[in-house]
């Protein structure tokens, strides 16, 4: 996981002055276990603080890092105040630590590896910047996909694969969820044309 530089002691923060991350790839899901955690939280309260980082030029923005989850619980349990941490952090760390602190989740959809592999990797490449040597078939000149498979147990080449899923219509996207389209097909679709996904999305 990405390492969340200093963190600071506890403080309280009403849910609605936290700013929720914008490019969030995990859909926050009013499921089962959004019920349980709510319940969890009605009983016992909020018992892991929530992660924030101050951002703007005068630290004006309380980012959300970690806890898009227990924010939104916060909320539909109208709580008043919420613990959280502060970490210092750059923007492209934020991006890693909320990718990093959604992946142990239980069920993650196929849409959001992709979207979470890939800003993984944009992140990667900001704070580090990019390897020269192209080592995979399916990469571009970046060999942060091997880190970034890691925390799942997949290799970099499906890494790259799930990240070209970005590039489907939202509408076949969804099928891929919803496991009507297996991964390796969706992956040799993903290199048609916008006109031949909707063609094919009509024929279907």
């Amino acid at each position: 996981m990405n390492k969340v530089n200093n963190i600071q002691g506890l403080s309280y923060v009403g849910p609605e002055d936290i700013v929720p991350f914008e490019n969030n790839p995990f859909e926050v899901r009013d499921d089962e276990e959004m019920k349980s955690l709510i319940e969890s939280i009605r009983e016992y309260g909020i018992l892991t603080p929530l992660v924030v980082s101050r951002q703007g030029r005068r630290g004006e923005v309380i980012q959300l890092v970690s806890g898009h989850r227990r924010l939104h619980a916060a909320k539909e349990l109208g709580l008043q105040v919420v613990p959280v941490s502060y970490a210092t952090m750059t923007p492209a760390e934020i991006e890693i630590a909320v990718v990093d602190s959604n992946l142990q989740r239980e069920r993650i959809l196929p849409s959001e590896k992709a979207k979470a592999y890939k800003l993984k990797m944009d992140a990667m490449k900001k704070t580090a910047g990019r390897p020269s040597k192209n080592v995979s078939q399916v990469a571009t000149n970046s060999d942060t996909a091997t880190e970034i498979g890691k925390t799942l147990g997949d290799s970099r080449d499906q890494v790259f694969r799930y990240i070209r899923l970005n590039y489907l219509l939202p509408e076949l996207l969804k099928m891929v969820d919803e496991e009507r389209i297996a991964l390796t097909p969706a992956v040799e679709l993903s290199y048609l044309t916008e006109d031949e996904q909707k063609w094919l999305l009509e024929t279907i």
